[in-house]
Parts: structure tokens; sequence; C-alpha cells
């Protein structure tokens, strides 16, 4: 090739100098994993030579680092022959083999059940080195020992110690080059081995003593009783002290927790601080009378106070059903109101922490679900400790070949490359290094992490199980093992930082706290200063009286700051026509459609001062094009939303597209809202339909949370529901079953019909103090419907009707029939009875079924005594919708001696048709159905 030609070749080539940089780095993405780069540059990486006898290639960064080290020492004689050449870099592949792949051979199983082949990447022979070179000194690069060159001898050494002991450390999988080497110097600087003090040991053995102690106290005192023993996995104790401690002590004000059952009492009492005579109390079958239902002992919460070096630390467990992990978003969402309320919006102030089963991390998709959300903008909250209370058993399943098809539990951590440490449960003083290792880099780079405290369970699923039914091999070496306090305890004489006398004073006390029926927890306070007062919204009931009023005065003013966005940024011109609509409703030209009215809601509520936070896949504009609470500039994409400009000092408005989940999104919601009363928190369904996937949270935690556990919650549903003839899964929203879970006025049911009502509604969530779930079965065709609008006046009585009676001037001597309804069916019969001039027929909606308004729709039904035919017309199967939840209701409030009788499609397994012609066919008949007289 002519030079020239040569010259021309090599500046446009991707291989010049300049991009020299950005090659090393995807080389580097390209050695973690191969799929990290596309399959061109794949092609070209994989055809370089390679190092002869060498499987692995080495990675750039670190040949530089050597050479950085070398540099420094120019002063210095380095030992280092063209002999050694060659073996130098053996040297560095053998170091970095220890930091992907030394986890696979670490001392992890307390049990000594793994079997794990010796890793080839790891032996000396695969480096081609020997003990012959033990003697021999080689550059360590940037392996953090404190030294840039060691014998071979002393690093093979050091590198068993920091990767091949009770702790093995995934984090090569991560391509934050920072993250990693952060981990490195945390890791080999001290090999992997805790510097503790003998007080500090005194502590860790007394945290030990205590989850023992308990265990078996419990276990002599209510033999057979259900307690889901932690026995086995004993570290947690300390473990989660440690985190709390240190937390404080690095300015964390709150921490907020959730786990199953496993465990749980004995973190309650030796954690939390409750005092051990309650939970005895509870085993003896004493409750407390104020709740309505309760639950049982192991899904209880519970909050205390903290003391720690660096002040007191709230603390909250979180309520958990049998439902394992579906109790991850909640606590997030709960920590993401506490950080809120704090203004805190990098997560230092406080600290989520979840613990999780071994074969329920692995197995349940809310967890994949909820590491989805960790960084995304709605929901991150500076990163989650999550730690795996690894027992090596599911249940009755044998975990490493049904439970999971990964090499360990935690794999799904990958996804968003936290880092995950793996512990042996019976090394306790491993167990704080991972603590304090774990918790530092949460701070340090507010991202997830995980600890793996591999352990195992002493006894089988509850205490009434016989584990050696389906593990036998495993529970004959349990029932042979030593405790983890024995374990420590042994250790601690042996090198004589305790006597046995001392050890054994250290347990006779615990004992002695626990006859007594006294606190366990020396750093235990009485909570002083709740994370919010609750007190205001205490003791109300539906129809307490509130300040409802706005005037319209206010409206007109937010109806105008709302409509308002600035000139220089360009909408789109669908948009652009919305918001002029939107300007004339505002000044009184046009009434106010569905989408005006719910914005409008928002302004009055933020210009209290109080928060709107909606979240949903679409939420921002709607799914239904109808929202356009943000604006994005067609010209450079940047955003803005009139809802957070309409005064100085008002309160913040939060609107956010969702990750495409419902169940965990859900559950976050839920969560923020148990910690957080004042504004209004919505999810919003993209269709109505697809709550179904988020049934759990409704069953378990919205529709019940206040008769289990006393937990308020005022979180607002909105669920698109109506039928268009779009199919069975994009109609209905099932209010069947909402109305199902609905007693002990636990929540409301609303179906509103007018923006007047969605707006009222929204408002009366916020402004009247009583705090429980409102469950809205919203529009879709409504949004635009011409006969579906409200004035301005309306709006400013902040009256919601539950019952609304017919409009239209009839003669209700005349009325041979009421219709009742709810939602869109009721402008197909209003339309339908006007063409038709059936002026003998009123027709009533009831906008909210449950608490259902008996006393209302009997005021409604005052002028129609005389009526004796009564009709439920919905556009619903007759199996679905409000009828066989309801009927009995609307047969309270009509008159003695009428009959009550069902207009609509017949019962179906499917909630809708998925033909166009014969929804249209259905939907006409039962309008006529309704409007038919016998």
């Amino acid at each position: 090739m002519p030079e020239g030609v040569m010259k021309a070749w090599l500046e446009s080539s991707h291989l010049n100098g300049g991009n020299i940089v950005y090659i090393e780095e995807l080389y580097e993405s390209y050695l973690d994993n191969s799929a990290s780069v596309s399959a061109e540059w794949q092609g070209i990486f994989s055809q370089l030579p390679k190092v002869e006898g060498s499987e692995v290639e080495y990675r750039h960064s670190a040949i530089r680092d050597e050479f950085r080290a070398l540099a420094k020492q120019a002063n210095k004689q380095v030992v280092v022959s063209s002999g050694n050449d060659a073996k130098q870099v053996k040297v560095l592949q053998l170091i970095n083999a220890f930091r992907f792949r030394g986890h696979q051979n670490a001392n992890l199983d307390p049990l000594g059940l793994w079997q794990r082949d010796k890793v080839r990447d790891l032996q000396l022979s695969h480096h081609d080195l020997s003990e012959n070179d033990f003697d021999k000194e080689y550059n360590v690069g940037s392996f953090a020992i404190g030294q840039d060159t060691m014998k071979l001898g002393d690093l093979y050494k050091a590198l068993r110690n920091t990767y091949c002991g009770s702790i093995g450390a995934e984090y090569m999988h991560m391509t934050a080059t920072d993250e990693k080497r952060w981990l490195q110097q945390r890791l080999e600087s001290v090999q992997s081995k805790a510097a503790l003090s003998v007080d500090e040991k005194t502590k860790l053995l007394q945290g030990l003593i205590a989850a023992d102690g308990l265990e078996k106290y419990l276990g002599a005192k209510f033999p057979g009783a259900k307690r889901f023993s932690l026995e086995g996995g004993d570290s947690l104790v300390p473990m989660l002290k440690e985190l709390i401690t240190r937390a404080g002590a690095a300015g964390t004000k709150e921490v907020v927790m959730g786990m199953a059952h496993r465990g749980r009492l004995n973190v309650l009492v030796n954690v939390m601080g409750k005092n051990p005579s309650k939970l005895f109390d509870e085993f003896a079958g004493k409750h407390d009378e104020i709740l309505s239902s309760g639950d049982v002992k192991y899904h209880q919460g519970y909050s205390s106070d903290f003391v720690t070096p660096g002040g007191t630390v709230h603390l909250a467990l979180a309520f958990n059903p049998s439902h394992l992990e579906i109790v991850n978003p909640v606590v997030i969402g709960s920590v993401r109101a506490r950080l809120d309320r704090r203004d805190c919006d990098q997560g230092d102030l406080v600290l989520p922490i979840t613990i999780h089963g071994d074969s329920a991390i692995a197995g349940q998709g809310v967890v994949q679900e909820t590491f989805n959300m960790s960084q995304a903008r709605a929901f991150k909250v500076g990163g989650t400790v999550r730690i795996v209370v690894n027992n090596q058993v599911g249940f009755t399943t044998s975990v490493a070949e049904d439970t999971r098809s990964g090499e360990y539990c935690t794999e799904i951590a990958k996804m968003v490359q936290a880092p995950i440490i793996h512990v042996n449960g019976d090394d306790p003083e491993a167990v704080i290094l991972a603590t304090q290792i774990a918790l530092d880099y949460r701070n340090e780079f507010k991202r997830d992490v995980v600890i793996d405290l591999v352990c195992y369970r002493r006894h089988g699923h509850n205490e009434a199980d016989e584990p050696s039914a389906t593990q036998p091999l495993m529970y004959k070496i349990v029932k042979k093992h030593p405790t983890p306090r024995q374990l420590y305890a042994d250790k601690l004489s042996a090198e004589g930082s305790l006597t046995t006398a001392k050890i054994d004073e250290l347990t006779a006390y615990y004992r002695k706290l626990l006859d007594e029926g006294q606190c366990t927890v020396d750093q235990w306070r009485p909570m002083t200063e709740h994370s919010v007062d609750w007190t205001p919204y205490l003791g109300h009931e539906w129809d307490d009286d509130y300040d409802k009023e706005i005037s319209l005065e206010k409206l007109k003013e937010l109806a105008v700051k709302l409509s308002s966005y600035p000139e220089s940024h360009p909408v789109h011109s669908r948009v652009k026509k919305i918001y002029d609509d939107r300007m004339k409703m505002a000044t009184g030209e046009k009434l106010l459609d569905w989408g005006m009215a719910e914005n409008l809601a928002y302004a009055s509520i933020v210009d209290r001062g109080d928060r709107v936070r909606i979240t949903g896949q679409d939420s921002g504009r709607g799914t239904f094009f109808h929202r356009h609470a943000v604006l994005h500039n067609q010209e450079d994409g940047s955003t803005y939303l009139p809802l957070q400009n309409i005064r100085e000092g008002q309160g913040p408005f939060d609107v956010h597209d969702s990750v495409l989940s419902e169940v965990s999104v859900l559950a976050f919601e839920y969560g923020y809202t148990t910690a957080e009363p004042a504004g209004l928190t919505i999810w919003e369904a993209q269709f109505g339909d697809f709550a179904n996937c988020a049934q759990v949270v409704f069953d378990q935690f919205i529709s019940s949370g206040e008769q289990k556990w006393g937990r308020l919650c005022g979180l607002t549903m909105l669920l698109p529901h109506g039928y268009e003839g779009q199919g069975p899964e994009h109609s209905s929203a099932r209010l069947e079953r909402f109305l199902q879970l609905c007693a002990d006025h636990n929540m409301q049911v609303c179906v509103p019909s007018t923006p007047a009502q969605v707006f009222n509604m929204l408002r009366r969530q916020v402004v009247r103090p009583m705090r429980r779930p409102l469950v809205v079965m919203s529009p879709k065709s409504l949004l635009r419907h011409p006969l579906a609008v409200s004035s301005l006046e309306e709006m400013s009585t902040g009256v919601f009707h539950n019952v609304i009676g017919e409009i239209d001037e009839l003669d209700a001597k005349a009325v041979e029939r009421v219709v009742f309804c709810s939602g869109k069916v009721y402008y197909e019969l209003l339309d339908q009875r006007r063409k038709n001039e059936l002026n003998n027929i009123a027709i009533v909606r009831i906008e909210q079924l449950y608490p259902f308004p008996e006393q209302e729709l009997q005021a409604v039904l005052k002028e129609y005594q005389h009526v004796k035919q009564f009709v439920w017309c919905q556009e619903e199967p007759q199996n679905q919708g409000a009828w066989y939840c309801s009927q009995h209701n609307f047969r309270a409030a009509i008159p003695e001696g009428t009959t009550l009788t069902y207009a609509g499609r017949k019962a179906s397994a499917a909630p809708a048709v998925g033909y166009m012609s014969l929804h249209v066919k259905e939907q006409q008949a039962l309008v006529t159905q309704a409007l038919t007289i016998d």
C-alpha cells in the first residue's frame, strides 16, 4: 500500500490514536462480558493474537497501573529480570482471576454441603506458575495490599485470604471502574478480615447470645408453636445492629426494614427492642382489642428509636403478609416518602433494608421489578441494602436443583450491576466486615448492594415441620452442628479475648432479661418524635364536616395559571389545541372537560401547599391523551409543567411515567401513602384491566391493612373502565373484585360521570381529614364526550355527589320506571331516552358504590315512592360489575313492595366480547332492555 494511502487509512480508521481510550474501554467491557459490545467489535477483539499458553487476556488498565507503579519507583532498584517478564504478566492475570472467580472456591457453606469444583483459573499451574516461584518478587499492579511488589508466595496467600475465605465477593460483573476499584481496596487492603477490638467482639457475641437465647426460650416456653426460628442464621441480629449503628454514625435519621417470617420475632425483640413480655402475651393468645381483625405475630411491624454514635435513629419494620417479597416495594415507597418530606434527594437520611429468603429472592418476580425501579427517577432512594438469609432450603425443596437456574440465588441482582457479598454465617466477624462494606458502598455510590448470608435452618419451615423427611442428609449434619454462638464463644475463649466465666455471665444476663420481661436492646429508646404526625387524620368518619368550598375567583385564577406556558416552549399542534381550549374554559368561554377539571383539582391542591404525586404508565400525558401535565418542547425535548408553576411556595407536583409494572409500582405507592398522609398520591393503571396484575397489593395491603395492622392509607387508584368495544382486556377494571373486598368501611369505590365530580372527588380525598383508599373507575370515552362537561360554578361548591338524581325536567308523578346506573352507560341511556322521548323513565346515577350512600339514594327516591319498577343497568356481564355485590343495597333503598330487575349483558367467562359488531349489538340491547317498561 502506498505511503500516502496508508496514512489516510490510519487517520480515518477506528484504530487511530484519537480513539485509543475509547477502544480500550470497549475492550475491557468485552473481557468482562463479550455480549456487552456489538457483534462487530466482538469480531475484531476475538481475532486479536493471544498470549501463548493463556486463555484469558489481561486488561490494559491493569498494565497501565503496573507501569505507573514502576514509574514511581524510578529511584528504586526493581527486581524484574528478562526471564521474569512473561511471568509478570501471568501474576497480574492470577490477581485478576481471583477477583473474578475467587468466590467460587470461597468457604461459604457452614454445613460443608456445597460441592464446588476447583476453579482452574485460581490454580498456579493454569498461569504457568508454581511453588518454585514463591520466593520471587513481582509487581502486584492495582492489588490494594499497600505495597508495589510482593513475593509470589505471600501474594498467593493474600489472594486466597481475600477472595476464598469466609467472604466471596462478586463485583467484576460491574462496568463502573471506580466502583470496582473501591471494592477491591476495601477487600484487599484487609484481606477480607475484620479488625475488631475486644469490646466490639464482646458486643458481637452478645448479639449471637440474644439471637440464640430468644429462640431457645420460646422453644421451651411454647413448644410446637410456630415462630419461624432464626436458628442457624443467628448472625442476622448483629448484622442488623451493625447496619443501624454505622448508618446512624454516618448521619442517617431513619431506617425502614422489610422482611418475611423467618427470624422476624427475633428481630422484633433483639433489634427493634420490642418488650419480650408483649411477645410472650401474643404466644399466650392475648391481643390488642383495638384492631378489628388483627394478624399473626410473625406478620407484625414495629417502630422504635435506636441510639447510635451519630444520634438517635428511628426504626420502622414494615408489616408483611405471607406474600413474602411483596413488602420490598412497600418499604422502598415508604422510604421515598420520608426522603421527600426531608427534602433529601440523595438518600443519605433514610436507609431501606430488605431481608429476603433464598428461594424467594430467586423465585418471585416482584424482586426483579424492585431492582429495576432502583435507579428510576420516580422510585430511587439512594440504594437499598438487600440481605438474603440463605438457609439453603426453600420450605421443603432442594434449592439448587428446583428453585433456581443460576449458580446463586442472588443472580437477579446482576441486572442492575449490584455488588454481591457472599458470607459464611458461622463467621460473625466476616459478617460484620461484609456489613460495613455493603453499607459504605451504598452510601458512597447510592446504589443497591446485596449481602448473601449463607447459613442454614436448624428446624423445619416451621417448628411443627419435620425437615429430615425431605432433607435427610442435611439434617444429619445440622443436628450435630454447633450454633454460631457456641462457635464464636469458643473462638473468643481460645484466643483469650473473653473468659468462659464472662461468656457464661453474658448468657445468664440475657436469660434474666427475658425472665423479667425487660427490653433486651441497650440502644432502644421510646419514640420521642414520630417521622410524621398522624393525629389530625385519626378518628374521622365519612360524613364528618370539613371545609370543602373553594371560591370561584380562586378557581378562575388557578385555571388561567394551569392553561399557561411560555411562548418560548413550542408544543405539539394537538397539545396546543388542547391548551387553547383550556384557556377558553378558564375564561368562561367553554365548559370544562375531564382533563381540565382533573388538572384543576391538582392545581387547587398544590395551591393549598399540599403535595400531588402521580405515577403510572403514560401518566404524564395520560394514556388517552387527555392530561398533558407535562409539555414537551418540540424543538429541544425539554419539558414544562404548568402545575409546578402555580405560585411561589406551592406544594410539590410530581408526575412520573412509571416502569412497566403494576404490582411493584402500586406496592411502592401504598408504602408511600402509609408514610405520608398529607397531599394526594395517585397510582394510575394504563387500562383498569391491568390492575389484576397487582391483585395481591389490593388484597393484602390496600383493602385490609387498617383492619389487620391499624395502618391508614389515603392512596387513590385511577382504573380506566368502560365498554367501548376494545375487547376483553381493555374494558373492565373488574369492579366486582373491589366491591367484594369492601367491608368495615375500609375503602371508597367511586364511578364519577362528570368533570365536576372528578374535581370534587380528588379534592375531597385531600381536604377531608379521613385517610382511606379511593378506588376510581375512571373513564375513557367520557374524556371527550360532548355531554360530559361542567362549569366552574359546579366545582366551587366542593361537593362530590354520591348520588345524582334525574337532570331533565320530568314530571316525577308520571315516572313509571327508575333506572339505576353508574359510569359511561348513563350517557347512552340518556341519549336513547331523549331520542325516544321516554318521559316516564327517570335515570339515577350512583357515583359512589361503597360505602353505599343509602340515605342519599332514598332522599333522591322520595319523589318516586309510587314507582313499582326499578332496574339496575350495567355494561358488565351479569356475574361481574356491581350487580351481585350491590343489589342488596339497591333493594334496601327502594320502596317496599317494588321490584328490582337487572338490565345488562348475560353472565360471561370473559369480561367483554372481542368483536366490535357484537359489542354494539349487546350494548344497544342492554340500553333498550333498561328503558323498556314491563
